[in-house]
């Protein structure tokens, strides 16, 4: 009997079955027969052996309910996930082809997907991480995807994870990786002081030790949180963000800040001014609400232009909205209006939610493009 709680997109185009396996956080596991695309019920993060355990047995599930036998199997770029493992030694032992697809290209094609759109697109994923083709942390992409190929077109400018993953968890370093940047260095110790590495940190980023560039967005909110002191330390994925939205909302609309963005000759958008401004908010009089809705709004101006730009040198129409810093209603919301607005077709998440919980749909779209080359 097939699960009830799976769900089903209907696909613009078919081909062979394909086993797509997802990411780490919010796995779920994809199937394809014919036009259609069959995803599991949310396995969750892959850290434990439970989960672990979990994956292996939907996927026998989902063959054995839909009589498929997968003849191509996809998976994420990064080699250290359990899914990617999982992948390989299943594609190996039945010796079928195995495809990587790059997670942010997985984000814009589930949109795709859901939506059965087969030409090019501009993809705008933000999210808190996903391996680049580089080998770096990517998280604020603007992407050209045209079925199996993508082309990125620019990023957010990167910020320094002090301390690697462990950034993630503590928006504070994120907040002392912006002073950095914007040669504030001197003041990451007293404003920090209640952090007892606080020192170590100012001493990583003014070294280069262990600080890894990332172009994500998710980090940027944390910097952001941090900056404003709205949380330092998170006891959940996207507690600070969630934190930050929250404050915007009790706040109001508020305009963007005045040349709050910048985009540079390598088409990296920077929001320095912004986090300068916000650094100094307090000072100014402002309370953190208003820092957040300044946030938001200016995020919202930036990431519009940037859009409007690269579809008007590229002359496509069509926008896809993907990764999980798209639950943020404020940041979807005023971004669809804006471009709206400008003419373009926005295309974002309904069926599906935009987070990892939609990258095994578009890895199975990506392979099925691929088929077609």
């Amino acid at each position: 009997m097939v699960n009830p709680h799976n769900t089903t997109i209907a696909l613009a185009i078919g081909g062979p079955s394909v086993l797509a396996c997802g990411a780490w956080l919010k796995n779920t596991i994809c199937v394809t027969q014919g036009n259609s695309a069959h995803l599991s019920p949310l396995i969750g993060d892959l850290a434990t052996v439970e989960a672990r355990q979990q994956l292996d047995r939907t996927v026998q599930r989902l063959c054995l309910d839909y009589a498929i036998q997968p003849e191509i199997v996809t998976h994420d770029l990064h080699p250290d996930f359990y899914s990617t493992q999982f992948a390989q030694t299943y594609a190996g032992q039945r010796h079928i082809p195995v495809l990587a697809v790059q997670h942010h290209h997985a984000h814009i094609a589930a949109i795709c997907a859901e939506h059965q759109l087969t030409q090019p697109v501009l993809g705008l994923a933000l999210d808190g991480v996903g391996l680049g083709t580089d080998n770096t942390p990517w998280g604020g992409e603007l992407l050209l995807v045209d079925g199996a190929r993508f082309d990125r077109l620019g990023h957010l400018m990167t910020l320094a994870l002090p301390g690697g993953d462990r950034a993630a968890q503590e928006p504070w370093r994120m907040a002392a990786a912006a002073l950095f940047r914007l040669n504030r260095g001197a003041e990451i110790i007293p404003r920090f002081q209640d952090q007892p590495a606080a020192a170590t940190v100012a001493a990583m980023l003014a070294r280069d030790l262990n600080c890894p560039q990332t172009s994500s967005m998710g980090r940027l909110f944390d910097a952001a949180a941090g900056l404003l002191g709205i949380n330092a330390m998170q006891s959940h994925e996207a507690q600070a963000a969630i934190q930050l939205q929250q404050f915007a909302e009790q706040h109001g609309e508020t305009g963007a800040l005045m040349d709050g963005y910048r985009i540079n000759a390598d088409n990296q958008l920077d929001f320095s001014l912004l986090l300068s401004a916000l650094i100094d908010c307090r000072d100014a009089g402002h309370d953190v609400a208003y820092g957040a809705a300044l946030f938001h709004a200016t995020l919202i101006a930036g990431l519009a232009a940037w859009i409007e730009s690269a579809a008007e040198q590229h002359n496509i129409a069509h926008v896809a909205l993907g990764g999980g810093c798209f639950h943020n209603t404020i940041l979807r919301h005023g971004l669809i209006r804006r471009l709206t607005a400008s003419s373009l077709k926005i295309f974002h998440a309904r069926q599906m939610l935009p987070d990892d919980s939609a990258i095994a749909l578009g890895q199975a779209w990506v392979a099925l493009q691929h088929n077609r080359l």
